[in-house]
């Protein structure tokens, strides 16, 4: 599973770079608007802890789910680029929805179109990048895509911040302005990346037919299902911000907590790529979840700001370590022609897990408190370690 040679690896191509800027920048304005989302609705809107769970579990669920049908689509065609645009549009246009809204339901409205966007275009893009990347830099390719990406997830919430100051908690001007750095992600993504030629006169099959599903091994549904796994251990975002907040921080520096959270998993997403390349990736993966775990433990002690902040740097440890690693893994597993499927399979039911995680953290949040919460998706993390580590011994007694 890993990368040995005596020759140089070849450069990252320019398109990986510029689907990494087009994911910043609309990251920038999408956490713009995520990061302020779960207080808005708790004291803006009156809605309950249980509920933005809930909320949180659709919308994200529903991003992964619908990955299925796009990058099944983008197999069929044989082409990705155009169902990423349409995605990156949907992501920009919802943005003034959020601030139109005078009730939940909006809200609602505005987070699912969103999330359907992201949805869209998330598995035709992850396959373009496997499909133009040099296999012995793959690892470092979904590390740097995902490391440019995080950096707007923290620029975001930063911005909102300075924002929320500047404007006096008026939340709903930043949410009009979220939309200036998506429109321009999508003007990036028209003009910036080339697609690769493939070949029109080999006849289409729908990609989710048995006869196709069939092609997809052993090992790419281990990784889909400790994918599954790692999402149950690891439950909504807008947790680490609610958990901020009952510490006491002003509403205006609360998107803080995600700041500090992006700014590690942005510095540590392509380093750990690059590494994935070099080393097991089980054995990343095993660690990844060890750090996830030390993360739910501190984040459970209690809300001071200083146990708060260890907590977010540790989860954005295990995210710099984990999420570029699981779709490196994924594309290692799939045949060229079904890789959007894959990608599309494997978010399915990662999508499912979000659903079940985020509900059940917000049912134990307002029944129990935060802490057991947290408590919660350590145990989750010790289940999908001691799976990952059974499947690793099984490989090595079948050697």
């Amino acid at each position: 599973m890993t990368q040995l040679s005596a020759d140089p690896l070849p450069k990252i191509p320019a398109s990986v770079w510029v689907l990494g800027f087009v994911s910043m920048l609309m990251d920038v304005s999408s956490e713009m608007v995520h990061s302020l989302l779960p207080i808005f609705m708790v004291t803006t809107l009156g809605v309950s802890v249980f509920a933005v769970g809930l909320i949180e579990g659709f919308a994200e669920s529903t991003a992964l789910i619908v990955k299925i049908f796009s990058g099944a689509f983008s197999d069929y065609l044989g082409r990705r680029k155009g169902l990423a645009v349409l995605g990156y549009s949907l992501g920009a246009l919802s943005k003034p929805l959020f601030a139109l809204a005078p009730t939940i339901g909006l809200v609602f409205t505005a987070r699912m179109l969103d999330r359907v966007g992201k949805g869209v275009r998330g598995a035709p893009r992850d396959a373009l990048i496997a499909d133009i990347t040099p296999i012995a830099i793959r690892g470092e390719a979904f590390g740097l895509r995902q490391s440019l990406d995080t950096v707007g997830a923290f620029v975001g919430p930063l911005l909102a911040v300075g924002l929320m100051l500047l404007w006096a908690n008026d939340f709903r001007a930043v949410f009009w302005t979220a939309m200036i750095p998506g429109v321009l992600a999508v003007a990036l993504l028209l003009v910036g990346v080339r697609e690769p030629q493939t070949r029109t006169d080999a006849p289409r099959s729908n990609p989710i037919r048995r006869e196709n599903l069939v092609r997809l091994s052993a090992a790419y549904w281990w990784v889909v299902g400790i994918g599954a796994a790692f999402t149950l251990a690891r439950f909504s975002e807008a947790f680490l911000v609610l958990r901020a907040q009952a510490g006491g921080v002003p509403v205006a520096l609360v998107p803080l907590v995600m700041v500090a959270m992006n700014m590690v998993y942005a510095v540590s997403a392509y380093p750990f790529g690059k590494l994935s390349d070099r080393m097991s990736r089980p054995t990343l993966l095993a660690l990844g979840l060890v750090v996830l775990i030390a993360a739910d433990l501190v984040l459970g002690i209690n809300d001071s700001w200083g146990v708060v902040l260890a907590g977010v740097a540790l989860w954005g440890v295990h995210m710099g370590m984990t999420q570029g690693l699981l779709a490196t893994l994924v594309a290692d597993a799939a045949p060229a022609n079904l890789r959007g499927t894959a990608f599309g399979f494997f978010n399915l039911v990662s999508g499912i897990a979000m659903l079940v995680a985020s509900g059940l953290a917000g049912l134990i949040w307002d029944r129990l408190g935060p802490s057991w919460t947290f408590h919660a998706g350590a145990l989750f993390c010790l289940v999908a370690l001691t799976g990952l580590g059974w499947r690793t011994w099984r490989l090595q007694r079948a050697r």
